[in-house]
This record gives C-alpha cells, sequence and structure tokens, in this order.
C-alpha cells in the first residue's frame, strides 16, 4: 500500500512579536513532485497588551518569574487557538492532523553566555490540551546542549525544500532579525542572523507614530540616510563576529538604539527610519556578497517593504531578488511551514538541526513531545 500524505500544522510568533502565524503542510511521501504543500493558513494577532507584554519580557527587569510563567500560559491559549481557528476555515478535524510543530515565542536568546540558553514560550501542554492534538515544542534546546547556537533552524527546511543542484542560492528571511541561507552545490549548507531587520523599523515608527510597522517602507522612503548615524550604528561588535552567529532583541533593542540617538539629536525621525532600513539593507547585502551568490529568495514580513527591496537591489546589481513563491512557497508561510516539517522530522526521528549552521558537534532529534 503506496505511503498516504500526512499533515502537520505550523505555528511561530517571531522577533516583531506582532502574532501567531498558523500553516497547515501537506507533506507527500517518495517521488511525488511536490515535497509539501501549503494547505491554508491563518494570521493570528496579538492583543496589543500581550504584545507590549511579550516586547517588555525580552528586556531584563524585575519580578519576571511570575510574568514568564502567566505570559506562557495565556500564549499556550492563543497558539491552541490559532490552531483551531485554522482548521475551522478549513473544515478540517484535528484527528486528521498528525503534530502540531510550535516554535512558540522567544522572550531570551543568549548563545554567547558561559552555559548558553534560549528560551521559548508559548505552554505546549497547553496547546497540546487546548487542540487534542500532539504536539512537538522547545526545538533550539537541543541543539544547544550539543554545543549549538540553538539558531537558525530554517536552513534545514530551506535546503529540504529549495535547494538545486544546479545554481547557489541565498534563502534570506527578513523578519524582527534578518537571517540568510546559503544553499551552495557541493557545500555545507551555511546560515545566520545578519542583524536587525524590522525589529528596530518597527520599534521607532511605534514609538514616534504609534503604529505597528513601516507599511511598504513609505515612511523610510521620506527620509534621507544619516551617515554618521549609519556609521555609529554598524559599529555593533556583532558584525564583526564570524559563523556561526545568532541574535535578536537582547542586542538590537530600542534602548540601544535611543542611546546612539542621543547623539544625533538634530536627525529628523524620519530620517531615522531610513537610516534604519540602510544598516538591514547594507548589513543583509555585505553578506550576500561574500557567497557570490546569483540568486536572493526573500520571505518573512520583510518581503512586503518595498524600499528596502529596493535598497538591496542597490547594494547587489548582479542578483536576482525574488520572493520564495518564485520556489513554490509564499514569503509569509516559509517559517511557519519550517516548523511543521520540524514536527515531522522529530516524530519520525530525524534530525532537525544542520551542525554547519548552528555549531552543534552532530545533528540531532529536536523537540519535546507532548500527546
Amino acid at each position: 500500500m503506496a505511503e498516504a500524505p500526512q499533515l502537520y500544522l505550523g505555528l511561530i510568533s517571531g522577533t516583531s512579536a506582532d502574532g501567531i502565524d498558523a500553516a497547515l503542510v501537506q507533506f507527500n511521501p517518495g517521488e511525488h513532485p511536490t515535497k509539501c504543500q501549503l494547505l491554508g493558513t491563518h494570521k493570528h494577532n496579538y492583543p496589543d497588551t500581550i504584545r507590549q507584554e511579550v516586547i517588555q519580557l525580552c528586556t531584563p527587569t524585575s519580578n519576571e518569574i511570575d510574568r514568564l510563567g502567566q505570559l506562557d500560559i495565556a500564549l499556550g491559549e492563543l497558539f491552541g487557538q490559532a490552531a483551531l481557528s485554522l482548521l475551522e476555515q478549513l473544515n478540517i478535524p484535528a484527528e486528521k492532523v498528525r503534530a502540531i510543530g510550535s516554535h512558540g515565542q522567544t522572550v531570551r536568546h543568549r548563545p554567547s553566555l558561559t552555559r548558553p540558553f534560549t528560551l521559548q514560550i508559548a505552554d505546549p501542554n497547553t496547546i497540546a490540551q487546548t487542540t487534542g492534538i500532539t504536539t512537538v515544542a522547545d526545538f533550539r534546546r537541543r541543539d544547544m546542549a550539543a554545543g549549538g547556537q540553538g539558531a537558525p533552524l530554517a536552513p534545514a527546511f530551506h535546503q529540504y525544500l529549495f535547494s538545486d543542484a544546479s545554481v547557489s542560492r541565498c534563502v534570506l528571511n527578513i523578519g524582527g532579525i534578518a537571517n540568510i541561507t546559503i544553499l551552495k552545490q557541493g557545500s555545507p549548507v551555511i546560515g545566520y542572523d545578519t542583524g536587525p531587520a524590522n525589529g528596530l523599523m518597527d520599534a521607532w515608527i511605534y514609538a514616534i507614530q504609534r503604529q505597528d510597522y513601516d507599511h511598504n517602507g513609505d515612511w523610510a522612503a521620506t527620509g534621507s540616510i544619516d551617515e554618521g548615524l549609519l556609521k555609529q550604528l554598524l559599529c555593533h561588535s556583532y558584525f564583526n563576529i564570524a559563523p556561526p552567529k545568532s541574535t535578536g532583541r537582547e542586542e538590537f533593542h530600542f534602548a540601544w538604539l535611543e542611546q546612539i540617538l542621543s547623539q544625533f539629536s538634530t536627525t529628523s525621525a524620519a530620517d531615522v527610519q531610513a537610516t534604519l532600513c540602510e544598516l538591514t539593507a547594507i548589513t543583509i547585502a555585505q553578506e550576500v556578497r561574500r557567497f557570490e551568490c546569483r540568486e536572493v529568495y526573500v520571505c518573512g514580513g520583510g518581503a512586503h517593504n518595498s524600499h528596502l527591496l529596493r535598497r538591496l537591489n542597490h547594494h547587489l546589481p548582479q542578483v536576482k531578488i525574488a520572493a520564495t513563491s518564485a520556489l513554490g512557497l509564499h514569503p509569509d508561510w516559509v517559517e511557519a511551514s519550517c516548523f511543521a516539517w520540524l514536527a515531522k522530522q522529530s516524530l519520525e526521528h530525524q534530525p532537525g538541526n544542520l551542525p554547519s549552521v548552528t555549531g552543534a558537534k552532530y545533528p540531532v532529534i529536536l523537540g519535546g513531545i507532548y500527546y
């Protein structure tokens, strides 16, 4: 009897902390021409109070344990509701889904400490109880236990879905933080965080205009790049660290930006936004050039920032830049699909990390399973 396709549901809230992406993915067996098919998606926005709690918890403050514990359960409930909303929308019963893969919400990522750790919340017990579906979560810490950074994990999925032996490709995810995956024929996969992306731009426009994000980069496009400010932002030590490396709000947070901006009091708010956009474009472009890629496929929320993409094209004039939809998967749903795939890997006792990416000593099976 032929092996049947399997359904997995991926859940993630990224560094931007704006809500939950839910994707239902069908993985096809054997030599099926389509490895995976996106059956449906759902965006479950965070209530503003929850989003602010997440952002505040990303920065060390007082009474963290009580706040963390309560937010962990609240997010578990929201993640479970996001999964059920998607299944209701598709009229698919929960028992048809083999498992949920939940990335959760990162609130701390410290890969460079003496005892490195990473923490993602959205209680998987609550998700499993809410949905009645086996839930796989806590993917990053096993990689860290094996000596890795715990991130990024998406490059393994990018290799599975997007690699092509005939061409060298870069997959660029532009979320709160930007990361690249280098798929080069005859070479191990390389992937790492290049630095800040939407996170700082979102924080700045929220501080000035109380808008969650800069639609299409329209506000940044009205400003001019402040070269002095840009030079100061580029002095951050992270940009000089050799991969494997990963980062987050712990390094590139609003207080860091404010401290630098105190030296540039005459720079207009629009010019700050333009400069933050340029910081993202330059730090991505210099890493793409390092590997001489001729194709870049973009996913994540930044794929909709047309001003940022124009700046990337300016810095990479000889490179083809397109959305991952050109390779068969919409840019908004690559990460959620990735965690559906990682759940599949875990239940099939297959590794989910790439040591060439994370720096782990060896491949390991990722995640805890909650039946």
